[in-house]
């Protein structure tokens, strides 16, 4: 049995990268980042990449080499169905 460490924890691998919550975003690359919720706020927003495994990835626009963040298909979907019924509406007073 192989008793070496790894840096990298366990987890599903894209573009032969190990992904998994808080890596740096830089690791994911630079392609395919989209900003589906800019607004007039001087360009501080979330970018959203579509994993290949089907994950979402986000981070902080204005500093793309911060922690990712990674939900499944089915936590994005929660949170998005959420705020539009109004959910989240306490995170804005």
């Amino acid at each position: 049995m192989d008793h070496t460490t790894s840096s990298q924890p366990p987890g599903p691998h894209t573009r032969g990268v190990r992904i998994y919550n808080g890596m740096p975003a830089r690791d994911l690359g630079d392609e395919g980042w989209h900003k589906p919720w800019s607004g007039g706020n001087g360009g501080n927003c979330l970018e959203a990449m579509k994993l290949a495994d089907g994950r979402i990835a986000v981070r902080q626009s204005t500093d793309p080499d911060s922690p990712a963040l990674i939900y499944t298909t089915d936590e994005m979907t929660a949170f998005i169905e959420g705020a539009k019924a109004g959910v989240a509406d306490f995170l804005l007073s």
